[in-house]
C-alpha cells in the first residue's frame, strides 16, 4: 500500500468517544416505552446509522408507540451528557498532530453535533474548515455518499483517499465508495469489521505504520 493523500475520518468512536454514551441514552430514554437491548448488541447493530432510523428499528422492538418528538428531546438531553462525560479517543491528539498530509471529518450525525464534540474534546481546531455532515448531503451510512462528498470537497479521488471507522455501516459505506478503510477495533467486534473489508486496528498510535506515514 502506498501513502495516502487524504485521511476521512468518522467522529462518533473515532475521534470522540461519544457512541457508547448515545447509546446507553437512547436505550434509556426508550426502555420506558418496553424496549429492551443490551448496550452490547445495540452498539453492533446501531453504531453510525443515522439516529431517526435507528429510532424508527427501536420502535418495532416494542408495542408502546414513542413520543413524535423523542428525537428532538433526545438531541437536547444528549447534549447535555456529552458536555459531562464526552472525551477524545486515546491516542487521537497526537496522531493528528504528527498528520502532515490533509485530513477531514465525515460524519452521519448534524453539524451542531460534531462540531459539539470536537469542540468539548479539544479537537475542533483540527477540523474547522473540514466538517461533512451526512445531513448536508441527506445520505447516511451504509450509503457511500458522505464519504465521496468529503472526498470530492478535499480534492482527492476515493482511490488517494482512507477512511478510518470503527462501525460496520461505515465501513460497509466505505468499501461501496472504492476508499481503503481502516476499522478501529475491539476485540469483540474485529472479526466483523474485517468481514466487512476494514484493515482492522486497536490503536490510534498503531495508524502512522499502517497508512505508511512513519
Amino acid at each position: 500500500m502506498r501513502k495516502p493523500d487524504c485521511i476521512i475520518f468518522d467522529c462518533d468512536g473515532v475521534l470522540v468517544d461519544s457512541e457508547v454514551i448515545g447509546i446507553r441514552l437512547l436505550l434509556e430514554m426508550t426502555a420506558p416505552y418496553g424496549v429492551s437491548m443490551n448496550e452490547a448488541e445495540a452498539l453492533e447493530e446501531f453504531a453510525g446509522r443515522r439516529l431517526k432510523e435507528v429510532i424508527d428499528i427501536l420502535q418495532t422492538r416494542t408495542d408502546k408507540p414513542f413520543p413524535e418528538d423523542l428525537e428532538h428531546r433526545f438531541r437536547e438531553r444528549s447534549f447535555e451528557v456529552f458536555q459531562q462525560e464526552v472525551e477524545p479517543v486515546e491516542g487521537i491528539k497526537a496522531l493528528l498532530d504528527s498528520l502532515t498530509i490533509p485530513f477531514c471529518v465525515a460524519s452521519s450525525g448534524p453539524v451542531d453535533k460534531i462540531r459539539l464534540n470536537l469542540t468539548l474534546t479539544g479537537l475542533i481546531s483540527y477540523f474547522e474548515d473540514r466538517i461533512f455532515s451526512a445531513y448536508d448531503i441527506h445520505s447516511w451510512k451504509p450509503d457511500p455518499g458522505i464519504f465521496l462528498h468529503a472526498a470530492k470537497e478535499m480534492g482527492f479521488p476515493p482511490e488517494r483517499c482512507v477512511v478510518i471507522e470503527d462501525s460496520k455501516a461505515g465501513i460497509t459505506a466505505g468499501v461501496k465508495g472504492g476508499f481503503r478503510v481502516f476499522g478501529y477495533a475491539k476485540e469483540h467486534n474485529a472479526k466483523e469489521l474485517q468481514n466487512e473489508g476494514a484493515t482492522v486496528f486497536y490503536s490510534m498510535h498503531e495508524l502512522p505504520q499502517l497508512l505508511k506515514l512513519a
